[in-house]
């Protein structure tokens, strides 16, 4: 290992884990992706789930992974709730330095390079987040699954299945789009939907929102799109009610919604300059100078 040591930055959410390994000076070595590390999901998942992908970074850098010498920057779904963060931070290995934000503010992060700006992540789960010339953070939405996550890939998949459910039931015809959700579940009849029903969590109605995508012609899927782009168009206007800053569509769903938000944000909108991992690698660089030479710590 380079006695100067590494820094990793973090994107972890319901669907997956993004990781980007650098060396101190920024420059990138390597980007590896693992299984979700939301914090809703299990704290100490999450560590496992970060370490393989850490792993896989390195091994692709063609080095091995030793914490003492990583700085991490994290940016993670969940560490909203207070007990889910503290027990991530006990559960840290020995590292040279960490720190850990919402995802949504590496998204921010990333996507405007630190400027001021707005960002709405559309994922597994939403949150609209907005970066003001102070560099205060204000955060909209992103309450979590079911009540809120407005727009994102859980949220259409929640209501994607009610039309599953009617053409089980007879209340409507089946289509190619009820076939398409009975393949995603894998159920056959109003039993095996249940069954689905009753085990699925956010990420499991997430599977199903490529679908609503795909059939977008569909009357139903139509009118849940439509609904969403306005859901998304709220979020921004919460944050920047004058209209005066740049917005980014970000995460996995936001390309197949760029075109469907309305008119006068779409006019808006700007291409991240970078994702969540991007920003995570500034809060590690962030850590790594504020953390005292030589000195190890897991918080």
């Amino acid at each position: 290992m380079a006695p100067q040591g590494y820094l990793i930055g973090i994107d972890g959410g319901g669907s997956g884990t993004r990781v980007v390994l650098a060396d101190t000076r920024g420059r990138e070595l390597a980007r590896a992706a693992g299984g979700p590390s939301g914090l809703g999901l299990g704290v100490a998942r999450a560590w496992r789930e970060i370490e393989a992908a850490c792993e896989r970074a390195f091994a692709a850098a063609g080095l091995s992974l030793d914490w003492a010498a990583c700085s991490l920057g994290c940016g993670l779904a969940g560490v909203n709730h207070a007990g889910w963060l503290a027990e991530f931070r006990a559960l840290a290995p020995g590292l040279r330095a960490l720190a850990v934000e919402s995802d949504a503010y590496t998204t921010l992060l990333g996507a405007h390079g630190g400027a001021p700006g707005v960002i709405v992540a559309l994922g597994t789960g939403s949150i609209a987040a907005a970066l003001d010339a102070k560099g205060a953070c204000r955060i909209a939405g992103g309450y979590g699954f079911p009540s809120g996550d407005e727009a994102s890939g859980a949220w259409l998949g929640l209501r994607a299945v009610v039309h599953l459910q009617r053409v089980l039931d007879g209340r409507a015809p089946a289509d190619a789009w009820s076939d398409a959700l009975l393949a995603l579940t894998g159920a056959t009849d109003r039993d095996n939907l249940v069954v689905w029903l009753c085990a699925a969590n956010q990420t499991a109605y997430a599977t199903l929102a490529p679908s609503v995508f795909e059939h977008r012609g569909h009357p139903f899927a139509a009118a849940l799109l439509a609904d969403a782009g306005r859901e998304i168009e709220r979020l921004v206007a919460a944050l920047d009610p004058a209209g005066a800053l740049p917005v980014a569509l970000c995460g996995g769903l936001a390309e197949p919604y760029e075109p469907l938000v309305p008119p006068a944000l779409r006019d808006r909108l700007r291409a991240p300059a970078a994702d969540s991992a991007a920003g995570a690698l500034q809060l590690a660089r962030r850590a790594l100078a504020a953390a005292p030479a030589g000195h190890s710590r897991a918080s």
